[in-house]
């Protein structure tokens, strides 16, 4: 058995019990083995992954196995936590910082130091210095880790998908600002009252 996270996965799970230990699953056997990536090569989430392996003839499951822990390592690494970023924005870092989303969804919310990717011209990302720091985000952190994980495949050292996109951020970073002006407000609005009273 191979270990991701704390939970084995082994033969006779589900491959939706995989999917919620283990995201990466999806990419990792259509990459690998095509499977999953469309209706011929797809399986239901109650299909175990020794049905999976037997319905698409892939004869050895253990490798399956550790082909998806290979790839859960990976999108661990390629993973930057919201407030991370945000503390890399505040510091003043030199970083690239790309929107994925699409046009529609940018015009409804968006992170202000965040850059539209323009997929219209993807020899302005590839041209780039490989070793030059890039955040991608997207609405949920699952479109941005497979633009990130393929930057990574093209040589690129220091590229992270930013984890929970912007969901995460509106959570984590927006409300702590939201928090703190409330707090600040407030500490003021005391302060008057407190003025008011030694009058």
């Amino acid at each position: 058995m191979t270990t991701i996270t704390n939970t084995p996965i082994r033969p006779e799970m589900t491959m939706e019990e995989i999917l919620a230990v283990a995201p990466a699953a999806q990419r990792a056997l259509f990459q690998r083995y095509h499977v999953g990536g469309c209706s011929a090569c797809g399986f239901q989430p109650t299909d175990t992954l020794a049905q999976v392996c037997k319905d698409h003839n892939i004869l050895d499951v253990g490798e399956v196995i550790r082909t998806i822990a290979i790839a859960q390592e990976m999108d661990a690494k390629l993973q930057v936590e919201p407030r991370e970023v945000k503390r890399w924005i505040d510091a003043g870092e030199d970083f690239t910082f790309l929107d994925v989303r699409s046009p529609e969804e940018i015009r409804a919310a968006r992170i202000a130091e965040a850059e539209p990717l323009d997929f219209d011209a993807p020899d302005r990302y590839m041209s780039l210095p490989h070793g030059r720091k890039i955040v991608f985000h997207c609405q949920s952190g699952e479109r941005s880790l497979d633009v990130a994980a393929y930057f990574k495949g093209h040589g690129f050292e220091r590229v992270y998908s930013m984890r929970g996109g912007l969901d995460a951020w509106t959570r984590e970073v927006e409300s702590e600002k939201t928090g703190t002006r409330e707090v600040e407000s407030g500490a003021n609005s005391a302060r008057e009252i407190g003025k008011r009273e030694t009058r």
